[in-house]
């Protein structure tokens, strides 16, 4: 078959490589300038940088799958074991480290020793984590609501939940289905020693993206598609510039707005629950001094919003908002001074260090999480031809690198089992 994949996020380009590894010629068509989507780079005053600083755990295999498949793994670091480094203003250093034991237990040593925790705080924290392992489903629908049940305190999500889950799933609790998050940390820490092994590439993320478009047979970027039709034996893509042209079959890799208004009616085709999501933003603050390194790949930091310092290079930290809500708004020069104030809050060697440059990057559509209680769109549509991919889809993952990566392949093999005609 002929295939379009509208949108060149990891979705719409773990489609494509799917889609040629079946045999098929696949087009791929991308309504901005840049390949990559949410998971891309540009540059910055000549300096390249990310969109935001992406991280994926080593149980992201469909994930890991696609960048081996794209060889692109030396490009890409991944920790030899589970180890986070968390900061407090009191220049405190607590590490979080797995140890030989069997899941859940390889973390028992490391959690023990945690100096931002009380004694009644680790209780509590223990208390929660055998429930979230006992319980086959949590009752409550959000996350918030799970913690306040099995008796979580300020002292706990300060140390513990916030640092670690809010970057995870991108949104305050009280908009994070129970589901979601027990869900990130079972598969996480109960799975596995090896499960929650931080990864993240080395190069700039636009580097992946392009690898994986150079295995498909056309690219045309700048490219928007207004309208998906079905045609005869096919599906038609009505163009921006009034053109239409005529593909076997398509994959719409985009955000769930822009399928409800290629679809136009997306009942038609069975896509639901378009209407109940809503965009949650991410905003990372790039900072270039003169100290060099940091003495850390990266660490949490502890009551702050910017939650993660990451070390891209020595002299260069990228500092991640997530769930950034009105620091989004705020204006670039007071946020560049602002996250600096903080590293330095932080990391007393850089004190003294003096700033050389700064930069903002801005996503306001960084994660989609449907209403609490809400189910996810399904990937298969009631047409054989088209099929809906997005990390934000059914795919039994939350709004991450991996669920858009299993959505594209998912999509590609809906479309695949279309009957020839």
């Amino acid at each position: 078959m002929r295939v379009a994949v509208v949108g060149a996020g990891l979705a719409g380009l773990s489609a494509g490589v799917e889609l040629k590894e079946l045999g098929h010629q696949v087009e791929l068509l991308e309504r901005s300038r840049l390949l990559g989507g949410r998971a891309t780079s540009f540059e910055i005053d000549g300096i390249e940088v990310d969109n935001g600083q992406h991280v994926f755990l080593f149980c992201c295999k469909e994930l890991l799958r696609f960048i081996e498949r794209c060889d692109f793994e030396r490009d890409v670091y991944v920790q030899k074991r589970f180890e986070a480094l968390v900061l407090d203003r009191n220049g405190t250093r607590g590490w979080l480290r797995a140890s030989p034991l069997p899941p859940p237990l390889h973390l028992f040593p490391s959690f023990v020793r945690y100096p931002h925790l009380s004694a009644d705080g680790k209780v509590k924290i223990v208390n929660a984590l055998v429930a979230a392992i006992t319980e086959k489903r949590a009752p409550e629908a959000t996350f918030d609501r799970w913690l306040q049940r099995t008796g979580q305190t300020p002292e706990t999500r300060r140390a513990f939940w916030d640092p670690f889950f809010i970057p995870a799933l991108n949104a305050p609790f009280d908009r994070v289905s129970a589901a979601d998050a027990l869900f990130t940390l079972k598969t996480a820490f109960t799975g596995s020693v090896t499960a929650a092994r931080f990864g993240y590439a080395k190069v700039p993320l636009a580097h992946l993206a392009a690898k994986a478009a150079a295995k498909l047979d056309a690219v045309q970027l700048q490219s928007g598609i207004v309208g998906v039709d079905p045609a005869k034996n096919g599906v038609a893509l009505r163009q921006a510039q009034g053109d239409t042209v005529t593909f076997d079959a398509v994959v719409i890799a985009t955000p769930p707005r822009t399928v409800a208004k290629l679809l136009g009616n997306p009942a038609q085709y069975g896509v639901e629950h378009l209407d109940t999501y809503a965009a949650y933003p991410i905003l990372d603050v790039h900072l270039w001094h003169d100290a060099g390194s940091a003495g850390f790949d990266f660490a949490a930091a502890l009551d702050s919003p910017l939650q993660w310092i990451f070390e891209k290079s020595p002299g260069y930290l990228s500092c991640s908002f997530s769930a950034a809500g009105e620091s989004m708004t705020m204006p670039t020069a007071d946020l560049e001074a602002f996250a600096w104030s903080e590293v330095r809050a932080f990391v007393p060697q850089l004190r003294e260090a003096k700033l050389v440059r700064s930069a903002v990057t801005r996503n306001p559509e960084a994660t989609w999480l449907p209403q609490p209680g809400s189910p996810r769109t399904r990937t298969q549509t009631t047409h054989p031809r088209i099929a809906v991919a997005g990390s934000w889809t059914d795919t039994g993952w939350p709004d991450t690198m991996e669920s858009a990566v299993r959505s594209g392949i998912a999509a590609a093999r809906a479309v695949e089992r279309a009957p020839c005609t």
